[in-house]
């Protein structure tokens, strides 16, 4: 038994992390321990797949992958001497999609930023994210979709870029972030085939920022720099710059378009153009039997000329990619992966990026800054990933030890490094609107030219409980923490009927949409209902949407400011819609049930908001109303603002935390400039 053996005896250190990067052409495993600032790369074993089981990094056939993939786990063990029984794995395939957004959020006051809105700023980040990739053009929106992870490229406050927002002061707080989503099946077909095989996953992190984190250590990424790792079937692209990732994309092509390439030029099977294709450099001639079993000798040269086309359009695209992920060239490019190494690849995208050749290297230099080995050499291109793998999890402290319950079940963790409560919820399928509920549409219609709501219901609030305890988004979690999580149920949407506004046949005409209505008739968005009676208009009583007393209908008649006349706070309607107050992202105590709107009982409480009275009830545990809640009572369309917001209460300015006492006179409304 040798000197590693004699160390790994029956079990590996808790440290220790194995990785398996599952590729198009072979799985790679490989063992590491950190030692200090760096990881010691024990063992490393590799096996070829006999049949096309992935494509385009994406597993087709389950049992033939976990079938090689337990072949290179034994020759693991068999070399350590243990058993090896979580694995750290990366997804990759054509499939992955990434989008970038930019999310603001404005606080009500400039106050101390805590780590609870830092958590919010993200998630409404996210949302914005998820809602970009299921509206773009052309996207499938029935295939469900992971968010396996994002990346925030930069914050702001108060419109001044800081890297670190918490304990900060200030009102305005934005993020730039990168979400990462993946079809449901790429990652269930990870998990299934490590399933076969006694594994348990223990991270799963995206081969672009696996193979970024060993061919671009940290300390370099101040510059811009950009990696492509080129396997058989994908080529993954990663750019970072001011110490970041900043982006990362896939290439539709990849090492297998060259091989088809010598495929249909020399009427060869796969696995014959596979050997055509790596021996290009090792001689001058090459032999092989075609599939109609003549045997045929072809020079390097014709090789090359087979394979000028494919290795064009290839250095084309990932040129294009790299171009467009990064918003223009980077400074310099390292390529990794197998495919690194064809000849002419390297030459090819110093021709398509117009790019100083000495700006383009197979990467491999800066693996020995975050690993080292006694017995491997490291410097090997297709390394990239299962190095990039090892060293995720070993520098973010995610052992293969880490693991988190969620409802009962172990929790799907995509990355490594540490975990919120809203990572691991968006890392298994949920999203911002199972957190916070929506609330159902409401439904406005005009009656005589007045503008009237009909609420949508409220939502129910999400519950969420740590190890027990109640808990937040932003809070941390740790290994072996249980989660509990039941989403939030959205509202219904409003629904109205003619006769709650007037009985057809009570002997008024109602015209709807200009056609006379004689019988019941269900409302939507956009009717305009006019009601025409025999009564002199001054005799009309104002329609309203509330019961009051005679008391409060006294003071409602008293003559109220016109807004025009009232200094109020103006809100800008682009700063009114990031604050993100609707209905269906205040606190759930604050919820008011909109079937209030047309009955009346003890324990309720009356404003005037526009000139109108609004009777709504006290709140279960007492809270005041703010003049937050006023908002979506105020009849205006904050998506469609046309002009400056005003918050006004008793003739004074207001502020959306202003706290309200009962008979108070507010106006919200809009000043065109």
């Amino acid at each position: 038994m040798d000197n590693r053996n004699s160390i790994l005896t029956d079990t590996l250190p808790d440290q220790a992390i194995f990785a398996l990067d599952i590729g198009t052409r072979s799985i790679i495993g490989m063992v590491g321990i950190p030692d200090g600032d760096r990881i010691h790369i024990v063992a490393i074993e590799r096996a070829e797949h006999t049949k096309r089981a992935m494509i385009d990094g994406q597993i087709e056939d389950i049992d033939q992958v976990a079938k090689i993939a337990g072949q290179v786990k034994e020759r693991l063990e068999k070399k350590l001497g243990c058993k090896l029984v979580k694995v750290c794995v990366a997804a990759a395939g054509r499939a992955l999609r990434t989008e970038s957004v930019t999310f603001e959020m404005e606080l009500a006051r400039a106050q101390k930023i805590d780590a609870e809105s830092v958590s919010r700023l993200e998630a409404g980040a996210i949302s914005e994210a998820e809602k970009q990739f299921m509206n773009r053009e052309g996207r499938d929106n029935e295939r469900q979709f992971y968010l396996v992870g994002y990346t925030v490229s930069r914050y702001f406050l108060d419109n001044y870029m800081i890297s670190n927002l918490l304990e900060h002061h200030g009102r305005v707080l934005k993020a730039d972030i990168i979400a990462t989503f993946l079809p449901t099946e790429v990652v269930e077909s990870l998990y299934a085939a490590m399933h076969k095989i006694g594994l348990e996953v223990a991270s799963l992190t995206l081969e672009p920022i696996a193979a970024i984190n060993a061919a671009i250590p940290q300390n370099i990424r101040l510059l811009n720099l950009a990696m492509v790792d080129i396997g058989a079937g994908t080529s993954d692209i990663a750019v970072c710059r001011d110490g970041s990732v900043t982006g990362y994309t896939m290439a539709i092509l990849a090492g297998d378009e060259i091989t088809e390439s010598i495929m249909k030029e020399y009427l060869v099977d796969f696995t014959t153009a596979e050997k055509i294709k790596s021996r290009i450099d090792e001689a001058e001639e090459l032999k092989f039997t075609d599939i109609l079993g003549f045997e045929q000798t072809i020079t390097r040269e014709a090789v090359f000329g087979s394979i000028k086309e494919a290795s064009y359009r290839l250095c084309q695209e990932i040129s294009e990619k790299i171009l467009e992920v990064n918003g223009g060239m980077p400074s310099a490019v390292f390529l990794a992966g197998g495919g690194s190494r064809l000849s002419g690849l390297k030459e090819g995208i110093v021709e398509h990026l117009k790019i100083d050749a000495k700006r383009v290297a197979i990467a491999g230099n800066n693996f020995k800054i975050n690993a080292y080995s006694d017995e491997y050499d490291l410097e090997n291109p297709e390394y990239a990933t299962p190095l990039g793998i090892v060293i995720s999890a070993g520098f973010n402290i995610v052992n293969d030890g880490f693991r988190v319950i969620l409802n009962d079940r172990p929790a799907k963790l995509f990355r490594g490094g540490t975990f919120t409560v809203m990572d691991v919820l968006m890392m298994n399928g949920y999203n911002y609107q199972d957190m916070i509920g929506r609330s159902g549409q409401n439904l406005v219609v005009s009656v005589n030219g007045k503008r009237t709501v009909f609420y949508g219901e409220k939502a129910e609030p999400s519950v969420l409980t740590l190890n027990g305890e109640e808990a937040q988004l932003s809070d941390q979690v740790s290994a072996e923490d249980w989660i509990v999580f039941v989403p939030a149920s959205h509202g219904k949407s409003a629904s109205a009927m003619l006769s709650d506004i007037e009985k057809p046949g009570s002997g008024k005409k109602i015209l709807v949409n200009g056609i006379e209505a004689k019988e019941e008739v269900s409302l939507k968005t956009g009717d305009s209902i006019i009601i025409e009676t025999v009564q002199a208009k001054e005799d009309l009583a104002e329609q309203v949407l509330f019961d009051n007393t005679d008391e409060e209908q006294e003071q409602f008649d008293e003559p109220a400011p016109a807004p025009q006349n009232v200094p109020g706070i103006l809100i800008p309607p682009a700063q009114m819609v990031s604050t993100g107050i609707k209905l269906d992202q205040r606190h759930p105590q604050d919820s008011v049930q909109p079937e209030t709107a047309f009955h009346k009982s003890d324990g309720k409480i009356t404003f005037f908001l526009n000139d109108k009275p609004i009777t709504l009830p006290v709140k279960a545990d007492q809270r005041p109303y703010y003049l937050m809640d006023m908002l979506e009572y105020s009849g205006l369309d904050f998506k469609n603002l046309t002009g400056r917001v005003v918050l006004e209460v008793n003739g004074e300015s207001g502020y959306f935390q202003q706290e309200l006492k009962s008979r108070d006179r507010i106006l919200i409304y809009q000043v065109n400039e």
